[in-house]
């Protein structure tokens, strides 16, 4: 596969998961506040209210194991810059004040695996 190709599926890959993560995530009762939420240091995939917990959300999807489980590619490097997001989101939002956490989900070829409070700032 030329790497233009495995760029164009990996991504499609990837924002498959993002929605099917949501359409879970609604299932169980969250309400989704911002989907791939963007600042000048980063992004986070999804991010919600469960009840009074705000949770930003990383979704991992793979089509096979060869890398890994997915939850494995959430890096210290990369928490770290989900923090930064985070503190930047709940700063403008005036929510700083609200309990929070960190999700992870996982999807892998089709099954879905919800990481509840996988890491912390």
């Amino acid at each position: 596969m030329q790497i233009a190709q495995k760029n164009f599926y990996k991504k499609f890959l990837g924002r498959a998961g993002e929605i099917k993560a949501a359409e879970f995530l609604k299932k169980k009762g969250f309400k989704i506040l911002k989907t791939n939420y963007k600042t000048y240091c980063g992004e986070i995939d999804i991010i919600a209210l469960d009840g009074e917990n705000v949770v930003f959300i990383e979704v991992k999807t793979r089509s096979g194991e060869e890398y890994g489980l997915p939850s494995e590619a959430v890096t210290i490097k990369k928490r770290e810059k989900y923090y930064k997001v985070a503190s930047e989101f709940l700063q403008r939002e005036r929510k700083t004040d609200c309990p929070c956490r960190f999700d992870v989900i996982e999807i892998e070829n089709g099954q879905i695996n919800h990481i509840l409070d996988a890491f912390s700032m």
